[in-house]
């Protein structure tokens, strides 16, 4: 005898909610640290994963993100402190590594540019001192004296290692930037420029951020950074300690919160003796100056899944700003933003021409640094700090009118 069938319609079944991951605490991520369990992964290996899983599942299988630049800098200072002399000299007018530098006050402290003299005959300046001094080598040093009751020594002229050093600091004033600029030229011939030189009219354009795999394209605003923040910096543990020049807090941005324009900027101080020279390139502009190539990485814990969510947008998603440097005026013409996919094509369009495009910057040593980090925070030789606070939300790009 056939069973009759209920006439009652089976229960529908609901679909599986996935849980929203949780917040992660600070605490958290350094006991996992502690523990040799911290998954840490580069910027570019986590959007893969992104790809590959989902947003969530890769925020569930990683901790922390590294991002790293390797982006040149002429704003940038070398602060050292020397020992005394006998008798005891006041420092003025003195010289290291015939580069003009600035004494301070009525002790022995020095002040060196990193960006230094245009002569082309010498093409030296203070980073081209710095590579000196971390490749052991010895650099005269000369001063005259001020002369005081106290401090009768009238000159001071020897040689300088990085042992006779007392104590010197790196400052980087402009050492983390949340975008860069693509600059083109206009003007016919060669325009010398902080990023290399340009052919004109439109033969060439260098762009100075490396798109998604940066640090302020990774990390929008900033906003994990601030003063006290550990950043690796020439291959040693610098700090953060504030905001740094033509920090600009408040750019345009893209509906994902990144930045369209130069955004936020962090400044850094290191130790001098504890930077390694591989991480570093002392450079020669022509009409320019000197100016320093230096790997910065550093870590982005992803705290939520809106951290996480920034981290992986890709570089069709990023742009850009085209730039005319050749116009020396404050404002220069702009002609809209171009995603960092097609600046790495090799190849941008720029008011209806075709412009070869370039890196003006360093994308090997930036990957580099970002392994280096990654290898530290997994050993815990690198710590995993929050700020104390973040940075200002003053701008400090101000223009002078006069």
């Amino acid at each position: 005898m056939r069973e009759r069938r209920s006439s009652e319609p089976s229960p529908r079944r609901e679909p599986t909610q996935r849980r929203e991951p949780s917040p992660r605490r600070e605490d958290d991520l350094r006991a996992r640290q502690q523990r040799g369990k911290l998954r840490v992964r580069t910027a570019a290996a986590f959007r893969q994963l992104v790809a590959e899983v989902g947003l969530v599942e890769a925020y569930d299988a990683t901790d922390v993100v590294v991002a790293a630049n390797a982006e040149f800098s002429d704003q940038a200072s070398l602060h050292l402190s020397l020992g005394p002399t006998d008798p005891p000299i006041r420092l003025r007018e003195p010289q290291l590594g015939g580069v003009a530098a600035f004494a301070g006050g009525a002790g022995s402290d020095l002040v060196l540019p990193i960006g230094g003299s245009l002569a082309e005959s010498s093409r030296r300046g203070g980073a081209q001192v710095l590579a000196s001094l971390l490749a052991r080598e010895r650099v005269a040093f000369s001063a005259a004296g001020e002369v005081t009751p106290l401090q009768p020594r009238r000159e001071l002229n020897l040689d300088l290692d990085l042992e006779r050093i007392g104590s010197g600091r790196l400052l980087l004033h402009r050492a983390i930037g949340e975008n860069g600029i693509v600059a083109v030229s206009s003007d016919e011939g060669v325009v010398r420029s902080p990023w290399g030189p340009l052919l004109g009219p439109w033969h060439n354009a260098l762009y100075s951020c490396s798109g998604a795999d940066s640090i302020g394209l990774t990390m929008p605003g900033l906003s994990l950074l601030g003063p006290g923040s550990p950043v690796l910096v020439g291959g040693a543990i610098g700090w953060v300690v504030g905001s740094g020049s033509a920090h600009q807090p408040h750019p345009r941005r893209l509906p994902s919160g990144h930045a369209r324009t130069p955004g936020a900027v962090a400044a850094v101080c290191v130790d001098l003796h504890e930077l390694q020279s591989e991480w570093l390139r002392a450079c020669f502009f022509e009409g320019h100056g000197s100016a320093l190539l230096v790997a910065i990485a550093v870590p982005v814990p992803l705290l939520d899944l809106s951290v996480a969510r920034q981290a992986c947008v890709g570089n069709d998603q990023l742009e850009a700003p085209v730039l005319d440097i050749s116009i020396p005026r404050r404002i220069k013409p702009s002609f809209g933003g171009v995603p960092y996919s097609t600046l790495q094509s090799g190849w941008i369009q720029v008011d209806g021409r075709r412009v070869a495009a370039a890196p003006a910057h360093s994308p090997r040593l930036a990957d580099g640094m970002a392994h280096e980090l990654i290898a530290r925070l997994v050993d815990g030789r690198f710590p995993l700090r929050l700020p104390l606070q973040p940075l200002s939300p003053r701008p400090s790009l101000i223009p002078l009118e006069a």
